[in-house]
Parts: C-alpha cells; structure tokens; sequence
C-alpha cells in the first residue's frame, strides 16, 4: 500500500489465531503465553548436546507468575540485582541463582553470600569486597569470574566484548584473579563469558561458541584450575524487523556439540528474550481515532510508558515497526496506512509508524507481537502519572 512501512514478522505461533482470546481483561497489557515458553524450551533442550544446562535471564522478564513457571523447567536462573535476586529465590535453590552485573553495593553481595547464589564477579574491586563481606559473615562464597573476552559476538544489536566495558574482567587478567579466589577459601564456580545479545545469524553465533570454549581452555590452563562451570552466555535472537530470519538453534546445538571436548567441565547456556519474547502480546485499545493533514492516526490507551521498545527508544538507533495488527481482523486485508500512538504528551509515543492495517476505530484493540521480553519492566512506567500496566499469564490450547 502506498506510503506505508514495513513491520515484522507474527510470531508463528499466532500466525494462525483469527483473534486473540484475551481482549477484554488485558487492554492496556501484555499477555505471555506460556505454550509458546514452554514449546520453545522443549525446542532448545533438544537442539542442545546432552548435558548442557539451559538458564532463565530473568531480566529479559521477571513477571512473577511467569518466573515461577519457568523456574521448574530450567536449571538455573540468572539474576542482575538484590530484588531480580529474591524474586529467584523464592521459586529457584540458592545454589542454582547466579548475580551478574556492574556496581553491585555491599548489601547485595552480602544478600548474595548469606544465601549461597554464585556472585559473577565484574571486577576485582568486587572480588574484595565479596571476600570481605564473607569473612565478616563468616561463610565460604560462592564465586564466579565474569570474563569480558577477546572477542565480540559478530552482528549482535548489543556488543559485550572484545572492547573497553564496564562488563566483566579483561582477560589477560582473569587467571591471577582465579589463583587468588582460590587461595582465599573461596567456592570458584567458573567463568561467565558474553559477548553480545540478540543475534540472528547462527554461524556467528557457533563462532562466538567455539572462541568461548576455546577461551576458557586457555584461562583454565593458566589459571592451574579446572573451572566447575562455563556459563557460555547466550545472544541468541528473535526477529523483530522486516526481513528478519529466526536464529537456526538446532545449526547453533549441533556445532557447539564439537566444541565442548576442549574443556572437561559442565557447560549452561543463558537465555532470556529468545525464551520468551515472542510469547508475549502488548494489546492497546483505541480511545481516539483522528485525522491530521491528510495522515490518520489511531490513539490507544498505551504507548512507551508500557511499550518503550515498540517505539523505537530502546536500545535502537533506526525507529522500525514491530509486528503490528488489529487484534480482531488479523487475517483481513490492509485498507489504510495508520500510525498508531500513545496517550502521551511526547512526539515519541509512536507505537507504530505509517503502517498497513484494516480499517480500526474507537474500542477496537490494536496487538504488537514478539513484547514478551524487555517490555513492562523496561518502560517508564511513571512518566506522566499514567496507570500501571496489566500483566497476565495465560496457556493458549489452540497452540
């Protein structure tokens, strides 16, 4: 249709629902369905070799009812503050949490320590501190080294190595850093080591595997220790955009299966957005439909102070439309070209862009797909007084 923008893909999981089952209870709100989780943790155990552990970044969505869900059909939870850390704690073992992240202050590493969950150390500033607080408390930490590597994750929206970060410790100096733990009574729980995130091209992502494993043999045998865990990160992507391609998972599995004879020690891959990112639905209802110098703009109930990313102000440097669809007429033809806008006093509450869709008004329920990750706990949620936004769980049958 003339003048309009492209969006991406529906997930394909809602590619064949004529309508979405939740409309009434959930507008302004996400909906996550938890088939789709479910399906896609089953799809990656099977793509892994045996053996390797599969983490939740609870980041990516930390939604109670969600997390407690995951947590029994993951070996492990990934955590990045002291509220990430007792949200874990109440549906996951100590032993199984781990806490990456920058800047973590005293109260958290002590948090950390008391419960026995493995602190990813970022720097050795941290390193004191934790072995510090441990002797006061007088309890053997348990302790990781997050490496910042030589290396990046080739293509990925967001790069965490191979350059200056305020993400892990420099290489070079992790192995004088693991004899040091070691000679302080610590609980060395092994490397963590990330490169990049969200990244669609599998063979980048089976490079990055293999120069992460390979980096961990090299640290182990220069540290004189056999690191209990790698934990290889994750990266792995979802598509968002017009002319994205779903990361070939089983391609990345069966590649990394070659690899893990370099190092005799258990291996975890930690992923947040691919497991749930595409099973969750922003659904918005239109209260205003107008026209404005020839161009027509639909105003729903929601915009960036739910939806931050759909609007292109998070973490994106070129504003693109995420999958969009009037929720009842998903099947019907475009009849307009439409930007759909929040209730906001800001030029940046724009949900989608110059978009095809059917014909919508007042009452009708616009749906932007692949918003289960980063999404209510990424926005800003207080700005301008507005509502909080709803949140539900649900399991789709027909999925």
């Amino acid at each position: 249709m003339n003048g309009a923008k492209p969006f991406g893909p529906i997930p394909p999981e809602f590619a064949g629902l004529d309508a979405l089952p939740w409309l009434d209870e959930a507008t302004p709100g996400y909906v996550y369905d938890f088939a789709v989780v479910r399906s896609r943790i089953a799809r990656l155990r099977a793509a892994l070799p045996v053996g390797v552990a599969v983490h939740y970044a609870i980041k990516a969505n930390p939604f109670p009812p969600l997390l407690a869900a995951i947590a029994p059909l993951v070996d492990g939870l990934d955590v990045a503050s002291a509220g990430e850390l007792e949200r874990a704690l109440g549906v996951m073992a100590a032993q199984d949490v781990s806490f990456a992240g920058p800047g973590k202050r005293d109260f958290e590493l002590e948090a950390a320590i008391r419960a026995g969950a493995t602190l990813n150390l970022e720097s050795e500033g941290e390193a004191d501190r934790a072995l510090r607080i441990a002797g006061v408390l007088g309890v053997t930490p348990r302790l990781a080294v997050r490496v910042n590597p030589d290396f990046e994750l080739r293509g990925s929206g967001m790069k965490m190595g191979g350059r200056a970060s305020p993400f892990g410790i420099d290489a070079v100096r992790v192995p004088a850093l693991v004899r040091r733990l070691i000679a302080a009574g610590a609980d060395w729980r092994g490397f963590h080591i990330f490169a990049g995130s969200q990244a669609l091209d599998a063979s980048a992502v089976i490079e990055a595997q293999a120069a992460t494993v390979a980096l961990a043999a090299r640290l182990a045998e220069e540290a004189g220790a056999v690191p209990p865990l790698v934990n290889l990160g994750g990266g792995f992507g979802i598509p968002y955009f017009p002319g994205d391609a779903p990361l070939d998972v089983e391609a990345v599995g069966a590649a990394l299966g070659g690899e893990l004879g370099k190092l005799d020690t258990h291996y975890a891959i930690e992923l947040g957005r691919w497991l749930v990112g595409e099973a969750g639905v922003y659904l918005a209802r239109v209260v205003d439909r107008k026209e404005s110098r020839g161009e027509i703009f639909l105003i729903v109930d929601g915009g960036l102070n739910h939806h931050l990313a759909a609007t292109g102000n998070f973490g994106t440097v070129v504003k693109r439309n995420y999958r969009v669809a009037v929720a009842h007429r998903m099947q019907d033809a475009a009849e307009e070209v439409v930007s759909v806008v929040g209730p906001l006093c800001t030029p940046l509450d724009r949900l989608a862009d110059r978009v095809a869709l059917p014909r919508a008004g007042v009452g009708d329920v616009i749906a932007i797909f692949a918003s289960g990750a980063y999404g209510a706990t990424a926005s800003p949620s207080a700005f301008l007084g507005h509502p909080p936004v709803r949140e539900i769980l649900a399991e789709t049958q027909a999925l």
